[in-house]
């Protein structure tokens, strides 16, 4: 740290100036619900585990070991579990949004907004030519009478 300029020395500096030493900054991403949180990380060591259990009845596959066939059998119990654990985030993560206020506007109500924004687009657009149509006419006239 003495070659790039910064010591300790500065550091205790400006936490004696009031400096913090911390600035927290906000999250991108709003933190996950717990239950949805508790389901992937349980997902995740299932997986996880199912991996490693795969590898190793591939190798015992490979070294022509007893284990295994009792490997690969417990591979595949294995990997119908992480899939149900998997599916299982994604559940859980669906009654959450249900149940506690995620609002979605449904497609046809977006339609309907759209279409109204569109059309009063359309309207300002027409009533800016008729305006500046007028705004020409107006001054032909004044030209032809001078």
């Amino acid at each position: 740290m003495a070659e790039l300029g910064v010591g300790l020395g500065s550091l205790t500096a400006d936490a004696a100036r009031g400096k913090p030493l911390w600035v927290e900054e906000p999250a991108r991403h709003p933190r996950m619900p717990d239950p949805v949180r508790t389901a992937a990380v349980r997902a995740v060591l299932i997986v996880a585990l199912t991996l490693m259990q795969a590898m190793v009845a591939f190798l015992c596959t490979l070294t022509g070991s007893w284990l295994a066939f009792p490997m690969v059998l417990s591979s595949v119990a294995s990997t119908v579990v992480a899939t149900w654990g998997v599916l299982d985030v994604w559940v859980t993560r669906q009654v959450w949004n249900q149940r506690h206020g995620v609002v979605s506007t449904p497609s046809s109500t977006a339609r309907r907004l759209r279409r109204e924004r569109r059309r009063a687009h359309r309207q300002a657009r027409a009533l800016d030519r008729e305006q500046e149509r007028i705004r020409r006419r107006g001054s032909r006239r004044q030209l032809s009478h001078t």
